[in-house]
């Protein structure tokens, strides 16, 4: 669905952001990007919704290479950015307006959206709240039933109660022949929500596995003592000890800990790829 072969990029003269990089995500899945501030994740998205040209190698995004911005791309591909600019318009002239560009479009279930994030109808979008703004676009994008979904930050300015909502109705619309890539630093907003990770810092990708496969080969606990452990990748102090994540040896099953398995592979990115190598 998502195909990166040697992709680079960079914006002028500076380092490039990410080199040669290597990436294949498959329809039916809803995919975590995580990575530093400055790691390249949106310029990544970008590049994969045509909205900047890789500097070299190819991408291509169900069936289409993103930088022709070809009519059949444009209606089958969703971005939805950090950054969000609405028109003075209703809901009402914004699905007029844009709905069109997207055959799939189902309004119907875009209603049954917006009445699950309590938004205002009525109401101009340049009126409302940054977080509902955020939610009607979110509805607008899940109900393009478009075979490719990216976000970009897409709970920035939500409330607690609004990211139980985008988690639960982003997880209702996948179906197996759509991808949904969600970009975040908010860690914690994907729990239970994704179903494989992606891990972006210094111009790699440092792991791209799905949650079975990291919780195979990595556990996540609370170990009463790390010293002299050489099976801990990533550890901090606890109330009952240390809260841990290390080789599972013995295949014990835990629950994968996203801030603590992004903080590992952070901390020993060697190790990591030394352990999903096989």
């Amino acid at each position: 669905m998502i195909h990166l072969d040697q992709v680079s990029f960079g914006y002028g003269t500076r380092k490039k952001l990410f080199e040669n990089l290597d990436l294949h995500l498959d329809a039916g899945h809803i995919y975590g990007l995580l990575g530093k501030n400055g790691a390249g994740k949106s310029s990544l998205l970008r590049n994969m919704a045509g909205l900047l040209f890789p500097t070299g190698g190819r991408i291509e995004v169900a069936g289409f290479e993103p930088r022709r911005r070809q009519p059949a791309f444009l209606q089958d591909v969703f971005f939805l950015p950090e950054e969000i600019y609405l028109p003075s318009v209703t809901v009402d002239k914004y699905l007029m307006l844009m709905a069109p560009f997207y055959p799939k479009f189902d309004e119907q279930l875009f209603r049954a959206y917006i009445a699950e994030f309590d938004i205002p109808e009525g109401n101009k979008l340049t009126g409302m709240s940054y977080g509902q703004k955020k939610k009607v676009l979110i509805a607008f994008a899940l109900a393009t039933n478009t075979r490719v979904l990216i976000m970009d930050e897409p709970t920035n300015g939500l409330d607690i109660p609004s990211k139980s909502q985008f988690r639960r109705l982003v997880s209702s619309a996948l179906d197996k022949d759509r991808l949904v890539l969600i970009s975040t630093h908010q860690v914690r907003d994907l729990d239970n929500l994704i179903d494989a990770i992606i891990i972006l810092e210094n111009s790699q990708i440092l792991i791209r596995h799905s949650l079975d496969t990291i919780s195979e080969r990595l556990c996540f606990g609370t170990l009463p003592s790390i010293e002299y452990d050489a099976r801990v990748l990533y550890s901090e102090p606890s109330l009952r000890g240390y809260k841990a994540v290390f080789e599972n040896s013995t295949q014990e099953e835990s629950r994968v800990d996203l801030e603590h398995l992004f903080n590992a592979v952070i901390e020993n990115p060697q190790r990591i790829s030394q352990i999903f190598a096989y």
